[in-house]
């Protein structure tokens, strides 16, 4: 007898430790992954390298990259001429904060999902260990399942609602790195840094660099980047 094909997910790829790691939970739990990532102009786009990686050491059933150019809105040091800060994680939404990134991404993932014919979209936020971003919130996550099911054929006619997955949301950064861990993933693989270094090296300072330095530090693990031997203690 056939076993049945795999149902399918739409994931959003980042090239980040925690999109890896979504990714590779989507395919533990039986899911056929579809993977999209989004060149929206960042800076460090070494990024979209690694989700190139990423998608090949998985074997992902599909990947697909596409331009959504935000470089032209600005408003952040990812995509506009704005130093990245490097003086430790604060309180205040920093400048790194791209405009309604996640809105913009989850509703292009959702339109790839649907084409797809996949009905359950995984998203590797995380509201403990990140930066103050809005859009990271759960609220904010099951406020957009409410729309997509609103806004399109499949909620509307077909009766398939979406499924929003963020199975990181309540993770602390060590958790990430124990699950790459556990899922055998490396985490060279993946890319976090927002202000590479001309030695392609991370720079070890900024925001997602400490966030994640500290993570693997106190989960008691090595990390698979290097960082600069003056990079700041975590």
């Amino acid at each position: 007898m056939t076993s049945a094909s795999p149902k399918a997910a739409a994931i959003l790829l980042s090239g980040g430790l925690d999109s890896m790691v979504t990714a590779a939970i989507a395919q533990e739990q039986g899911y056929a992954v579809h993977a999209l990532t989004i060149d929206y102009g960042q800076r460090h786009r070494i990024e979209l390298e690694a989700a190139q990686t990423i998608a090949e050491e998985l074997g992902v059933a599909r990947h697909v990259q596409i331009a959504a150019d935000l470089r032209a809105l600005g408003g952040s040091a990812l995509t506009d001429d704005i130093d990245v800060p490097k003086g430790g994680v604060g309180t205040d939404i920093p400048v790194t904060y791209v405009p309604a990134r996640n809105l913009v991404f989850l509703s292009l993932t959702t339109a790839f999902a649907e084409a797809s014919g996949a009905r359950d979209i995984f998203i590797g936020v995380n509201a403990l260990d990140y930066s103050g971003y809005p859009d990271c919130r759960p609220e904010f996550i099951e406020s957009f399942a409410a729309t997509a099911n609103l806004a399109t054929k499949a909620g509307v006619e077909e009766g398939a609602p979406f499924r929003i997955h963020a199975p990181l949301q309540h993770m602390s950064k060590a958790d990430i790195a124990c699950e790459a861990n556990r899922l055998g993933l490396d985490s060279a693989w993946s890319w976090s840094c927002y202000d590479p270094l001309p030695s392609g090296q991370p720079c070890g300072a900024c925001d997602s660099c400490r966030l994640r330095r500290k993570g693997f530090a106190e989960a008691g693990l090595q990390d698979g980047l290097q960082y600069p031997a003056d990079a700041p203690p975590v």
